[in-house]
């Protein structure tokens, strides 16, 4: 009997097994190369092996396939890894810029982002982050996406972006007799903790504080700090609790060397760093995300989208800046990662970033890794995204050319790939 229970326990994992195999979804995709951006080398005429949506191989076009895989033929085609923006507002778009958004009910913007998903994702990011939005939209649109109810990128949400009273995450464009305020204002250690768990309870994965004054809020500076380190250690240690990383919006010295200080994972924006915070950010392993190509949109059609002459001033007074701190702290060997601002300028216009970049002293590799393994790291979240080997997402952007020569290529790609289905795919 005890054979017999055995024997019946084999034939039913047999049974399971096999039927797993039988359900499982194996794709294969041939290209001209693939990059491995971990080492800037490129594998001839690969065939990525995909199963269940993870990459299971890396093969070559004389070893046969498996029964019932379907293969995806890319001649000509360089492939990457899905690539990642860390710094997206999805909700936004940068038509409406000042007053002018106040035109639009509130339903609008959830709605307005299920083409900017699709956008992002078309344009070859298959992970976003999504650091700030109102009413958890955000992570209403990364549900609709997960079930497979519209198109877009993996996304992680941040739900509102915490700030102070006043500060450049609270509501400032309006009198006193309208009694508008942030949903996420904190002004104590205790209240930011509060805010932490809030974000954490509702779906937020990683947690966005405004340490600083920003460029488009209305009555602030960037460069003046806006949250106490004590403030911005409380927010860090609760969300850390939880598992989850931090973002902080940061432009000037004092409030990026706080949050460093602090213990915030990536710095975004870090527009007027200096010498003492790009040492800080070297020796806490703290990202910076900078955000170098959207100055060239906002002051070529801001004003066109509503967009006030203070906020175009302030884009004016530290664009260049920026550029140049980017340079220096990349020289310096500072961690970067790929944070564009999206919604600040159009969403699916994400790679034009890469150039910029490239011009203020970055690699083609260096930039690319920016967006895949330092975007990965950042996010904790290196065993699924931002390589193409085993065991990672089927995520995978093709273009024609070769982006380690003219990164502009990525600008536009003919093949996006998320998690083992075609997404795009040029005649």
């Amino acid at each position: 009997m005890r054979i017999k229970g055995v024997v019946a326990a084999v034939a039913a994992a047999l049974a399971v097994l096999t039927g797993t195999l039988a359900d499982a979804k194996d794709v294969a995709v041939s290209a001209e190369r693939l990059l491995d951006v971990a080492t800037g080398k490129y594998i001839e005429h690969p065939v990525v092996l995909i199963s269940d949506g993870r990459i299971v191989g890396i093969s070559n076009p004389r070893e046969p396939l498996r029964p019932g895989t379907t293969l995806v033929d890319l001649p000509g085609v360089t492939l990457l890894p899905g690539l990642i923006d860390m710094h997206v507002h999805l909700t936004s778009s940068p038509l409406f810029g000042g007053y002018n958004r106040l035109q639009m009910t509130d339903s609008f913007w959830p709605i307005l982002a299920t083409t900017h998903a699709k956008a992002t994702l078309e344009a070859g990011f298959t992970t976003v982050r999504n650091v700030g939005s109102r009413n958890f939209e955000d992570v209403g649109l990364k549900q609709a996406i997960d079930g497979g109810f519209i198109p877009g990128p993996r996304i992680v949400p941040a739900g509102y972006a915490i700030g102070s009273t006043g500060g450049h995450c609270d509501s400032n464009s309006f009198p006193p007799s309208m009694h508008q305020k942030g949903d996420a204002v904190i002004d104590s250690p205790d209240e930011g903790r509060r805010r932490v768990r809030e974000m954490h309870k509702y779906g937020a994965e990683v947690i966005k504080i405004c340490a600083t004054g920003g460029v488009f809020s209305h009555g602030d500076t960037p460069g003046a700090q806006q949250l106490t380190l004590e403030e911005i250690k409380a927010m860090v240690e609760e969300a850390h609790r939880a598992g989850m990383k931090v973002a902080a919006h940061a432009h000037g010295a004092d409030g990026i060397k706080a949050a460093i200080l602090g213990g915030v994972d990536t710095i975004e924006h870090a527009s007027l760093v200096d010498d003492e915070g790009i040492r800080l950010a070297i020796a806490h392993g703290s990202y910076f995300g900078m955000d170098i190509y959207n100055t060239d949109y906002t002051q070529a059609e801001g004003k066109k989208n509503g967009v006030l002459e203070e906020n175009l001033k302030k884009d004016r007074d530290i664009g260049e800046i920026q550029r140049e701190n980017f340079r220096k702290a990349l020289k310096a060997g500072v961690k970067m990662i790929f944070s564009t601002d999206a919604g600040v300028y159009p969403h699916g216009t994400n790679a034009r970033q890469f150039a910029v970049m490239v011009r203020y002293g970055a690699t083609p590799l260096q930039a690319i890794q920016t967006a895949t393994l330092n975007a990965a790291q950042a996010l904790d979240r290196v065993k699924d995204v931002g390589q193409a080997t085993p065991g990672h997402y089927g995520d995978l952007v093709g273009v024609i050319g070769d982006p380690l020569s003219d990164v502009t290529v990525l600008e536009h790609p003919v093949f996006v790939m998320k998690g083992g289905e075609v997404v795009k795919k040029a005649p």
